[in-house]
């Protein structure tokens, strides 16, 4: 399952608001609130608001955030890009445990208007002859029985099982290939080669207030890949019940 985990954090809007009135020698603090905790005062709210507009951003890079991240390498791969936020990963350099596969509930389609992005579900009939057998007969020796569903030519096989199913096939194929590989005697930086994009890995990410923000701007858009934007909804949520105020004021909301 993919999955941002919030591990700790540094600083809130006070630090953000303070970090700013520095240079004016001045400091802020919270507001009592007789029907609650403590609040941000409304010019502190007013400044943070001020700054992200006008792109003052330093005062946000005085507030941190570490999150536990876990997905698969095609969905590494994308957000390692974010350079100025920092990144420790898991090494099957090191690790023995079994790989874990990420398989999708569906094949999504190509959006129609968008370069990038997908929408809808991709129906049976447009898989090729082939392959959609293969499919089948792999489906019906495994999952089926297990449902209550005997073989039968042209029986129909779900699309969220389809989908799980021949990223299964990828994988077990590999797996096997690995496993091979190790017990050969072949060292795990070389055997991990043969592993599928949708191998699952971890890792440790870190960063700024600002920079967790520009992720986000970027990758909660509904042009990002679906598996990709899970993460950054996830690390979104709670940095907003982190930083309200300077998270509403640096983030963008969809373009949708």
């Amino acid at each position: 399952m993919i999955k941002a985990t919030y591990i700790d954090h540094m600083g809130s809007d006070l630090t953000v608001a303070n970090a700013a009135r520095v240079s004016f020698g001045k400091t802020s603090e919270m507001e009592d609130d007789p029907w609650g905790p403590p609040k941000l005062k409304k010019k502190d709210d007013k400044l943070i608001r001020y700054l992200a507009q006008h792109k003052h951003i330093s005062p946000f890079g005085h507030c941190f955030a570490s999150f536990h991240i876990k997905a698969p390498i095609f969905v590494a791969r994308q957000l390692v890009k974010h350079k100025f936020l920092r990144w420790n990963e898991i090494s099957r350099r090191y690790v023995d445990d079994e790989p874990e596969f990420y398989a999708p509930d569906a094949w999504r389609g190509r959006s129609a208007d968008k370069k990038q992005g997908s929408e809808g579900v991709i129906p049976l009939e447009y898989i090729d002859a082939y392959s959609l057998k293969h499919i089948k007969d792999y489906w019906h020796k495994t999952s089926g029985p297990d449902l209550g569903i005997e073989y039968e030519e042209g029986n129909h096989v779900p699309e969220f099982s389809m989908a799980q199913e021949v990223d299964y096939l990828q994988s077990e194929e590999a797996l096997s290939t690995y496993r091979s590989l190790l017990k050969a005697g072949v060292c795990p930086e070389q055997a991990r080669m043969v592993l599928p994009q949708s191998t699952m890995t971890e890792w440790y990410w870190s960063g700024s207030l600002d920079a967790f923000a520009d992720m986000c701007n970027l990758r909660c858009k509904s042009d990002t890949q679906a598996e990709t934007r899970i993460v950054a909804d996830q690390i979104s949520e709670k940095m907003l019940e982190l930083f309200p105020v300077s998270w509403d004021a640096l983030t963008e909301s969809d373009d949708e």
